[in-house]
């Protein structure tokens, strides 16, 4: 199965294993919450997917790679305890709580969560002396003499033989304890995950020419040839960094993320055709409505590889206005909500606080605020966008605070007065990267109209706006009558293409 089947199915045993009845026990034993083990080539997101599960249910992480560790580390040191059996004192040998068990219990104590999710990747690439400990693991729950906690569930991953030569095979007895998922490589899966991600606009276009070249591993003479996921997650980073430095990468850059130098190779060319196109057709201006006649001519006459290029190209930018108008909505949404919960703290009686009272209320709403986003952070439970928007409330409301003492209001009803005037222009904000977005997408279909019309091209478009999340968030928001328009033309012929596929294997089967 792709790893969003794979993300979805391990999101369900944990909530089944999670699940408790009337009498508060876990309706599923823990002796019966088989470990899941994902196994799948090497960097396609299987550390990423149980990131964003226990982001998603709220709940603890602890994450290991297993290769890193000694059989010491896993199990604990061993050391000498006198102990008495029938009457005779013997000196037994016990072992100091398990590095990863101790983790566990950290977690626990950091963020008061008391469930949560043990990870373990390349488990079945284990040292030798190891590799018994981790059977135990499997089948026992337990590391030495400790078990793992109640309400953590266990998670394994590891790779095929033929992409690790450390790979030890599990007997069918361990087999026989575990929920075993196999997961492969899948392009329009990450897709949908790239455009989240904010991953260059170049790298999706051109893996959208070169689907193949997504993921690839050879075995040649000169050793392994590859591709990955996470390979091009870490090129797309680099690229972005460099573009804001003037910086350019190079086919020899790229190799080193992508290493596979025909692919590699390939991409650098067609990085070199997209920052030209960029330039050529001059995106920007598009976006604003200044469409020469030039640009529509040229882009008719161009290959259809680089029709998709600027495609590409102009659903990049959108992005990035559909994202910040996202990114507003939540941060003005979010101080509207903090702003509700201070005028509840003044409650009825705010003629009754100080001015100077209200002005420390609202810092200590402040100073909350902020140890919230600490503990979700720790709890490795925020993005790193809404990291930056708790950030940025929590700025506006010290912000309000600091302006408060400077204004000296007589009391708490005049200084919410204060406070509701000053937040009066944030919405406006919002409203402004609205407008922008909506105008920008209204020029681009000006543009592929003009360009193309009702045709193939138009069918990419709209299919690639409804991958992108914060494109469809946005037209869910604000709405868009001409994409309306042509997404019901879409999945129209989508269903009369369904219907004579239909029609023509009932014809093969007679």
């Amino acid at each position: 199965m792709n790893i969003k089947r794979a993300k979805e199915e391990i999101r369900n045993s944990i909530e089944a294993y999670l699940s408790r009845d009337a009498y508060g026990e876990y309706r599923i034993p823990p002796v019966r919450q088989r470990p899941l083990l994902l196994i799948g080539p090497p960097g396609i997101g299987k550390t990423q997917i149980m990131e964003q599960i226990a982001r998603e249910n709220k709940l603890g992480l602890v994450s290991y790679t297993i290769t890193h560790h000694t059989r010491q580390s896993a199990i604990g040191l061993p050391f000498i305890r006198e102990k008495e059996f029938g009457g005779k004192t013997y000196s037994v040998t016990e072992y100091t709580m398990s590095e990863i068990i101790a983790s566990v219990y950290e977690k626990m104590e950091q963020t008061g969560l008391k469930e949560g999710i043990l990870f373990i990747d390349e488990i079945n690439c284990v040292s030798e002396t190891l590799a018994p400990a981790m059977l135990q693991f499997l089948q026992c729950k337990t590391f030495g003499n400790q078990k793992v906690p109640q309400g953590w569930v266990i998670v394994a991953a590891g790779n095929p033989p033929e992409y690790n030569k450390s790979v030890r095979e599990f007997d069918v007895v361990t087999l026989d304890r575990i929920k075993k998922i196999d997961v492969e490589a899948d392009f329009s899966v990450w897709k949908e995950y790239a455009y989240t991600a904010g991953i260059h606009n170049a790298i999706i276009s051109y893996l959208e020419l070169k689907k193949e070249h997504f993921y690839k591993v050879e075995t040649t003479v000169d050793g392994k040839l590859f591709a990955t996921a996470r390979g091009w997650e870490d090129l797309s980073q680099l690229l972005q960094v460099y573009e804001s430095l003037g910086k350019t990468a190079d086919r020899e850059v790229i190799y080193q993320y992508i290493q596979h130098w025909r692919i590699a190779k390939d991409f650098a060319n067609y990085l070199d055709l997209y920052n030209k196109y960029k330039k050529d057709y001059r995106v920007q201006e598009i976006l604003h409505g200044r469409i020469s006649d030039a640009a529509v001519d040229k882009i008719r006459r161009a290959s259809f590889d680089e029709r998709l290029s600027v495609i590409g190209l102009l659903l990049s930018a959108l992005h990035e206005l559909f994202a910040g108008a996202y990114q507003m909505e939540q941060y003005v949404t979010g101080l509207f909500e903090q702003l509700k919960d201070y005028k509840k703290l003044l409650g009825d009686a705010a003629q009754e606080f100080s001015g100077e009272a209200a002005q420390r209320l609202l810092e200590a709403a402040a100073e909350k605020f902020a140890g919230e986003t600490a503990r979700r952070k720790k709890a490795e439970h925020l993005t790193r966008d809404g990291e930056h928007v708790r950030v940025r409330i929590q700025k506006m409301l010290e912000h309000y605070a600091a302006a408060l003492k400077a204004q000296h209001p007589e009391d708490g009803q005049q200084a919410f007065a204060l406070i509701r005037e000053w937040f009066a222009a944030e919405p406006s904000g919002r409203s402004e990267a609205l407008q922008k977005a909506d105008a920008a997408l209204n020029h681009v279909f000006d543009f592929l109209e003009r360009a193309f019309g009702d045709s193939q091209e138009m069918v990419v478009f709209i299919t690639e706006m409804n991958t992108d999340y914060y494109a469809a968030w946005f037209v869910d928001t604000n709405g868009c009558d001409r994409f309306y328009k042509y997404n019901k033309s879409l999945l129209f012929s989508e269903r009369q293409q369904g219907i004579l596929q239909e029609l023509t294997d009932i014809e093969d089967m007679l």
